[in-house]
């Protein structure tokens, strides 16, 4: 294959320098003391990503149309015979004509699973398109997921390289269409991103992160982890990083799966020294005290979830199960000896009634929770001062994302944590978790969130599009709402709202 300049360049494009520098992004300063054990974090005592502003200005972020950047090369996250039909390839395709059709038909033909292939960029404003394909993620094959993916961005960034290619537009390469989770693609991809760059920084102008609407709170959350622009996110990072940060290269590291060689199996014994073959006999035909043939958890899926493989399992879930209530019961006595009137005084959230079930209901009013303000530590010890009582029983929770803003949105590290720290009554006995007036992007963070995060209620979370809806659960005189979210839902559904039959049936809604 023959690499050529383009001919020419597209009038409607969009040049690197155009575009807003990850250094420039506005730093959210609300940091966690995370010495308090609200979370269960692990703490890496030095740094293993310090702050280097120069690292940070060769990184952007672009939610638009790939196909406009004015870069030297696109990155194309396709199929084995290329010709993936995903909205980004099609975009891809569609600007740079037939004669990139062509060129793969005649010259590339196939990409295997981690490789590239690089072909002329034609009618796009760009240099050259380095095709890659991504894995497709199964559980059970999951280390092999991990190092495919890394294999994807390592071989671009070095093809990049190669070729001379100093500005590089990267989409997101793992897929949910290949169902990999995308948050833990995003940590593969930004470690792997920042390794190449502290070694061949220098061959490298700017790295354009390419990112759909719902990859961009992923990201805008962990890109502080890899890439942190003050100390002060260089120290929060610390606390949030996962155990595996990756290898030399960025690449996943499995100690537990090398195989240990030694030179001499049998040094153990010299001589005549006799061996007792009944101990011998025992130990090996007691399979079932062997770790194999013990209940442990898929390795893999622990090291997602930033755990270490535990040496004696059943051991390491009750010391764990321990912590975990320890750690409530300290948080509990805080919750009810500590002023919480700064939290409590703010009216976001109380219970409101009863269903039709008889279960108490917590309301939660979106607009009313102060994210970027509160301190999010006392935040949840008021939930749990209020919900600790009413949990030990059946309950439900009706959330109100009535014109909500940024400023009412938590990070989804919080929420992590305050979904982990909290017992498993909280999940158990949660009947329904309705969201009343949800946008597309609440639907898309929810399902995302209860997907990768919080599986135990995915199925007890309902999205309602009016507070009528409701009134099948429950009687409205068991409702307090502000006054704002009945009028704002007057103008959206209309004057819909009735009075149910206090003798009705059973609600709708299965219990």
């Amino acid at each position: 294959m023959r690499l050529m300049e383009p001919l020419g360049v597209a009038p409607d494009m969009v040049e690197t320098g155009a575009l807003k520098k990850w250094s420039d992004f506005p730093v959210q300063h609300r940091f966690t003391d995370y010495s308090n054990s609200i979370g269960e974090p692990t703490h890496h005592t030095i740094s293993p990503f310090p702050c280097q502003p120069a690292i940070n200005n060769k990184l952007a972020l672009w939610t638009g149309d790939i196909s406009v950047l004015q870069v030297d090369a696109v990155v194309n996250s396709t199929n084995e015979t290329m010709d993936d039909n995903s909205p980004m390839c099609q975009r891809i395709f569609a600007r740079a004509g037939s004669a990139l059709k062509m060129e793969i038909f005649s010259e590339i033909k196939e990409c295997k699973t981690g490789e590239v292939r690089v072909t002329q960029a034609h009618a796009l404003p760009a240099r050259f398109i380095i095709h890659t394909v991504g894995p497709v993620y199964n559980v059970k094959y999951q280390t092999a997921a991990q190092n495919t993916l890394h294999c994807c961005y390592r071989n671009v960034l070095q093809k990049a390289r190669e070729l001379g290619l100093r500005t590089i537009a990267l989409p997101v390469i793992n897929s949910v269409r290949r169902n990999y989770p995308p948050d833990a693609g995003a940590h593969i991809a930004l470690r792997t991103i920042r390794r190449f760059l502290e070694q061949y920084g220098d061959s490298v102008t700017c790295i354009v992160f390419v990112l759909e609407p719902c990859d961009l709170g992923i990201y805008e959350v962990l890109l502080p982890l890899y890439f942190p622009r003050n100390l002060a996110e260089q120290d929060n990072a610390c606390w949030q990083l996962p155990n595996d940060i990756g290898g030399m290269d960025g690449e996943p590291l499995l100690p537990d799966r090398q195989i240990r060689i030694i030179d001499n199996p049998q040094h153990a014994l010299h001589g005549d020294e006799s061996v007792e073959l009944s101990a011998q006999l025992e130990t090996s035909v007691n399979i079932g005290e062997h770790a194999f043939a013990q209940m442990q958890g898929d390795l893999d899926r622990q090291r997602l979830l930033g755990e270490r493989p535990p040496a004696d399992p059943l051991a390491d879930i009750m010391l764990k199960q321990m912590q975990q209530k320890e750690r409530y019961e300290r948080l509990l006595r805080r919750a009810k000896t500590e002023d919480l009137s700064e939290v409590s005084g703010i009216g976001c959230l109380y219970q409101s009634g009863v269903d039709r079930q008889g279960r108490p209901v917590v309301v939660f009013v979106g607009k009313w929770f102060p994210a970027t303000k509160i301190n999010l530590d006392k935040a949840l010890l008021y939930l749990i001062q209020l919900l600790d009582p009413i949990v030990k029983g059946d309950y439900v929770i009706a959330y109100f994302h009535t014109l909500t803003t940024s400023n009412n949105y938590p990070s989804l590290h919080w929420l992590r944590e305050v979904y982990n720290v909290l017992p498993y009554k909280y999940k158990k006995n949660l009947k329904h978790f309705y969201i009343i007036h949800p946008t597309f992007w609440t639907k898309m963070m929810t399902w995302w969130f209860t997907t990768f995060m919080a599986p135990a209620i995915k199925q007890k979370v309902h999205n309602l599009p009016g507070v009528e809806y409701l009134y099948d659960v429950m009687s409205p005189e068991q409702l307090e709402i502000p006054a704002y979210i009945t009028e704002y839902d007057m103008t959206i559904n209309g004057l819909r709202y009735y009075q149910p039959d206090p003798i009705s049936s059973s609600p709708s809604t299965s219990t």
